[in-house]
């Protein structure tokens, strides 16, 4: 019954359409009534406890280290580095888009912050040009998964919190796998631009041109070096990366580029501080429902149920990955990885899949729920900007789907791509 409760209860409140943080909180609220023998104040103690972490004060200062870009005048640089460097290849700003992510993924972290952010900027610019509203929103939701996946990254953090992994070990394993992603996107986006004739490109800008946009852009490009470089190199702890990205976005609105005035700060930190809210409230419920899971003992009937189907870790993991790939169709990302990691990755483990792998894998599986109806959050970020019909978008994204997904499984199969920074470095 218990199971019913946790399972039924939670599919019951999503379907009346109550947000992922109130469903999880209603349906552990259930549980405990109906077991009686947990007190109502465990509600507030598990809340609380599951906030007070360090290594998750990283997730509001990426934030807002992303919002700050956004409103600096980066973003905009970004985007015409990527417009300089690919914009006259065949795809045009399509393959600007992805590598605009890829920069930007440096800085941001949040697939949510791309998408919305540098968005805006990208869906414009193809629109301009003459892309379809459908494909200019497709590319920008697809691209924006790649943030994620190239460190610093939001969920990375909130991973290696609830498995006990090293957060600096995560965002090396996801540098190579993020670059396939982009490298991916950009050779199914020539063959649609060469299949339906969208020869739609910029001129090559030239030498000095080029120079000169690089000048401009390299205090930008200058912070995913910082972040990283300090992280690798031991100056400090990812946290502290954050705070230190903070501070340097700052610098760099305030003082290099002069798009953001003294007075604008506060409104950046109240704008930052609605985005970290609702993803924390995420968090703490469901490390409630998580923990409740725990009691009932669910991982360990979910861990005998798995072995008795195979012993093999390829197969275990294929399984693992499909059940992840539902889940991220009807859940959000956050509260997915606090509930499904504490419930697979001791099953991993047990067959020697190193944690560090099975996170890189994780995020990237949850990446494909972002495009994915009926959830599909970047689905709904870019139809609001770019205003295409949803079923056009869903039509134009399936391309990028399968091109993930085979990303997904070339990294399940050659697992060494994933380990290969790591076990280099480290």
């Amino acid at each position: 019954m218990s199971i019913l409760i946790l399972v039924g209860g939670l599919i019951f409140f999503l379907i009346l359409g109550i947000p992922i943080s109130f469903s999880l909180l209603l349906t552990s609220l259930a549980l405990i009534l109906y077991e009686g023998s947990l007190p109502l104040l465990i509600i507030a103690q598990r809340l609380s406890n599951s906030l007070d972490s360090f290594p998750l004060l990283a997730i509001p200062l990426f934030i807002l280290a992303a919002e700050i870009m956004n409103v600096s005048g980066a973003t905009e640089r970004i985007f015409k580095l990527a417009n300089a460097l690919v914009g006259h290849i065949t795809g045009g700003l399509a393959h600007v888009n992805v590598l605009a992510s890829m920069l930007f993924s440096g800085m941001s972290g949040s697939a949510v912050a791309d998408a919305s952010g540098l968005g805006m900027i990208e869906i414009k610019a193809m629109n301009d040009q003459g892309y379809s509203k459908s494909f200019s929103a497709a590319v920008t939701a697809a691209s924006s998964t790649i943030g994620p996946i190239i460190p610093p990254s939001v969920p990375m953090v909130i991973y290696g919190v609830i498995s006990g992994t090293s957060i600096g070990a995560l965002f090396l394993a996801g540098a190579v796998p993020g670059v396939i992603m982009g490298i991916a996107m950009m050779i199914i986006i020539y063959f649609i631009a060469r299949k339906h004739e969208l020869n739609i490109k910029s001129k090559w800008p030239g030498w000095r041109k080029l120079s000169k946009i690089v000048l401009e852009s390299f205090p930008a490009m200058l912070l995913p070096v910082i972040i990283l470089g300090g992280i690798w190199g031991g100056v400090f702890s990812p946290t502290e990366a954050a705070s230190v990205a903070v501070f340097y976005s700052l610098f760099l609105g305030i003082f290099i580029y002069r798009n953001i005035k003294i007075k604008e700060v506060p409104r950046i930190f109240i704008e930052a501080g609605h985005t970290t809210a609702s993803i924390m409230l995420i968090v703490a419920a469901a490390s409630l429902y998580g923990w409740l899971v725990s009691v009932e003992q669910i991982p360990q009937i979910i861990q005998q149920g798995l072995l008795s189907i195979s012993q093999s870790p390829i197969i275990l993991m294929l399984i693992i990955n499909v059940i992840l790939l539902i889940m991220g169709m009807f859940m959000e990302l956050i509260a997915i990885l606090t509930i499904a990691v504490p419930v697979f990755l001791p099953v991993l483990t047990a067959l020697g899949i190193d944690p560090v792998f099975f996170g890189v894998i994780a995020v990237l599986n949850l990446m494909i729920g972002l495009l994915t109806p009926p959830f599909g959050l970047n689905i709904f970020i870019v139809q609001k900007i770019s205003s295409a019909p949803f079923a056009a978008i869903i039509r134009e994204t399936i391309p990028f789907i399968i091109v993930l997904v085979c990303t997904l499984l070339l990294l399940v199969f050659f697992p060494n791509i994933v380990m290969w920074l790591p076990n280099l470095l480290l």
